[in-house]
Order: structure tokens, then C-alpha cells, then sequence
């Protein structure tokens, strides 16, 4: 990675704008020209590539590697460098030992499997519901609704005790929080681990139906690899969620029209998620490669050895693709988003997601038709300082 200063580079992260939805403003003015150069936390730099097209580009050739250990690979702050190199999980893995691991979980995540869960899902959602409307507003439907749903339902796919989520909900966010240290990231991470290899030991002991005991069953995998991917499944798999619905019901309820739409005709609900995942791109930091070749992307070329970073948001908010992207519109046709990255790394429990999001939104909207924010806007407190964007409390009444 080259240590020069070049006169354009933008300071990343930058700082948000006056829209809490949209992309920092340096990042939207750098869809202006296809690539740019950012000057990094530690004094290094790298590529921020912002366009549609250049983003997929990005993603979908090898010649850009996801593996941290990598040279040059550009690491977004202390503690991320000191959980992405030093424990990689798969998704900081190159193939064929990316695809390796990934191939032991993908049947848990395909649609067919992830649709048949609907019926459960639906039960979780109205039974938290429930509880938040057994008592007279305003609630927290972060703390209330939008943690807790993807919380138990990850729980309950892995066979990890849903009693244990405050545990790894807390270790969880000092993983995803951009100012950890990385002695604060590496007690976060090496907790959870030993958390996750003393419940392998329990299962390989007792086992059950769920995807640890059956990562165990096969019989080629370590207690601390079935740890390792487990840690990945549970952090990722209630974090973006939680954060995404309730961002997503924020936004919502920020522009009654579009509500009213979706009040109007609930089967837009699918289309309204996909909208959702495009116009707020909740993965602040982007998807983050290292070119191990020489290659050009957007007319600029990227010796091997530098850093990349994909920022998802502008791509997202792309005008050449979504015609008037920065409105949110519920019957966008928003298919084309790179919201779940893209590629053989994007997100592998994307349709698990997508069915928790139509679920929540679609029963909010439906059994609490009054649904409003319990302070003004001004007063909402946002997550600027992690790696997902969401709000800390959104306090409604109904």
C-alpha cells in the first residue's frame, strides 16, 4: 500500500452528513470519478472505488483478495486489523478454503431451507411484539423488538441459549464498534470463543439438530474452526438484522407517504425490504479487498499489494442505475442493490435476512397502525462509530 499523500485523499471514515440516511457527502462526490484515494487511520492509504459497476467489478475478481493476511490488505481501524488478521473467519478467506467452509453451511441458508422457517419467524415477531405492547408507550423497539427477534432466531438455528444473549450481544458490539483497542477486540473475541468451544464440547456430548452439532458431526473440523464459524454466524447473524429493522422502520416513519403505500398494499413488502437494504446500505465501512495483481478499475490502475475499499452505499445511490436514488421508494424494482455484497463472498445468509425483515416490517406496519416516534427526529441517537449503522434506541408509541 503506498504511504505517499496524494492531494485528493478523502480522511476515512468521513463524517456524516445532515441526511442520517445517505452516504457521508466526500463519498457521494466521489461517484464524480470512478476511483479516489483515502488516507486511512494509521497513516496508510488505499482505493475507494464508488460506482455500481466498478464495485462489482471489484467483487467479482479474484485478482482483489478478501484474505487480511494479505499484504497491504487496508484495515479499517486497530481493532478490526486485530480480529480480521489475527483470527480470520472464512469471509477473510480466499477459495478454494473459503468455498470450503462455505459449502459446510450453504444448505442451511438457501431459500427453500430459510422459507420454511416463516411460520416460526411470524411466531417470534408477534410474540415480541406482544411483550412490547403489553405495557402502556413508548418502548424501545431496538431493545424491545428489533434486537431480540434476529437474537433468538440465530440462536435457535446454531443451538446457542438464547439466556446468553446479553453476553453476546456485549461482546458482539465491542467487535463491531470502529474505536475498540485491540486489547478490548481481542478480550471481546477470545470470550466468545471459549464460549462457543465449551457449548461444541457440550453438544458434541449431547447433540442435537441444530447447525453446531452438525458442523461437529462431520467429523474434519476442530472444536476452535466450529467456534470460529459459529462466532461469525452469531455476531453477523443478529447485528445486521437488529440494526437494519429498526433503521428501516425509522426511515419509514420519516416519510408517511411511502408508509402509507405499504399500509395500502402490503404485498409491496418484498420489493419495499429490497428498497429498504439499497436506500440505507447499513455496512458503513464498505466491503474491503487487497489487489494481488495488477489491475484497472475505472480507467485507474491499482498496483498489487494496494488496498480497496467497495463503498456499498454510493454504489447503492448510484443515479445510472436507480433513477432518483436518494428518494426511498417502496415499488422501486431495487433488485440490482449490492447491499449484501456481491460475488462469492456476498452475504451467505442474505435469504434469512430478507425473510426476518419482510416478517418484522410487514407485522409492525400491520398491527400498529399508529405507529409514530416518541421523541422528535432531532433526538435520535445514530451508530456512527460501528462497522453497522443502525440507531442506539428508537423510542415509538403506537
Amino acid at each position: 500500500m503506498t504511504t505517499v499523500e496524494p492531494i485528493d485523499a478523502i480522511t476515512f471514515p468521513a463524517p456524516r452528513g445532515g441526511c442520517p440516511f445517505a452516504p457521508p457527502p466526500a463519498y457521494q462526490e466521489a461517484l464524480e470519478r470512478p476511483v479516489s484515494r483515502i488516507s486511512l487511520w494509521d497513516g496508510s492509504h488505499a482505493w475507494l472505488v464508488t460506482r455500481h459497476e466498478d464495485v462489482r467489478a471489484v467483487m467479482g475478481d479474484r485478482r482483489f483478495s478478501a484474505d487480511a493476511r494479505n499484504a497491504g490488505f487496508p484495515f479499517l481501524s486497530e481493532g478490526r486489523r486485530e480480529l480480521a488478521a489475527e483470527s480470520p473467519s472464512f469471509i477473510r478467506m480466499d477459495d478454494p478454503e473459503h468455498a470450503r467452509y462455505r459449502r459446510m453451511l450453504t444448505g442451511d441458508f438457501i431459500i427453500k431451507r430459510v422459507e420454511t422457517l416463516r411460520p416460526e419467524v411470524q411466531r417470534i415477531v408477534d410474540d415480541f411484539l406482544d411483550r412490547m405492547t403489553s405495557h402502556h408507550p413508548p418502548a424501545d423497539l431496538v431493545a424491545e423488538f428489533a434486537l431480540p427477534v434476529p437474537s433468538l432466531v440465530i440462536c435457535m438455528l446454531l443451538g446457542v441459549p438464547y439466556q446468553d444473549h446479553d453476553f453476546f450481544q456485549e461482546r458482539s458490539r465491542i467487535l463491531l464498534r470502529n474505536h475498540s483497542t485491540a486489547e478490548q477486540v481481542r478480550r471481546a473475541r477470545d470470550e466468545l470463543s471459549a464460549y462457543l468451544e465449551e457449548l461444541a464440547e457440550r453438544k458434541a456430548q449431547d447433540p442435537d439438530d441444530r447447525i453446531i452439532s452438525r458442523l461437529l458431526a462431520r467429523g474434519d473440523l476442530t472444536r476452535s474452526e466450529v467456534a470460529a464459524m459459529s462466532l461469525l454466524l452469531l455476531v453477523a447473524g443478529h447485528e445486521t438484522t437488529a440494526n437494519m429493522t429498526a433503521l428501516s422502520t425509522l426511515a419509514l416513519l420519516r416519510d408517511p407517504v411511502q408508509l402509507a403505500r405499504l399500509r395500502k398494499d402490503p404485498t409491496l413488502i418484498k420489493g419495499a425490504v429490497e428498497e429498504l437494504l439499497r436506500f440505507l446500505s447499513i455496512v458503513q465501512g464498505g466491503t474491503v479487498r487487497v489487489a494481488v495483481e495488477t489491475a484497472e478499475i475505472g480507467g485507474t490502475t491499482i498496483a498489487a499489494g494496494e488496498g480497496v475499499i467497495c463503498m456499498l452505499s454510493t454504489a447503492n445511490r448510484d443515479g445510472s442505475v436507480f433513477a432518483s436514488p436518494d428518494e426511498l421508494d417502496v415499488g422501486r424494482d431495487a433488485r440490482r442493490h449490492v447491499a449484501f455484497g456481491f460475488g462469492v463472498h456476498q452475504c451467505l445468509g442474505q435469504p434469512l435476512a430478507r425473510l426476518e425483515l419482510q416478517i418484522a416490517l410487514e407485522t409492525l406496519i400491520r398491527r400498529l397502525p399508529g405507529l409514530r416516534l416518541a421523541v422528535p427526529a432531532e433526538q435520535i441517537r445514530y451508530r456512527t462509530d460501528a462497522a453497522v449503522y443502525g440507531v442506539e434506541e428508537l423510542p415509538v408509541a403506537w
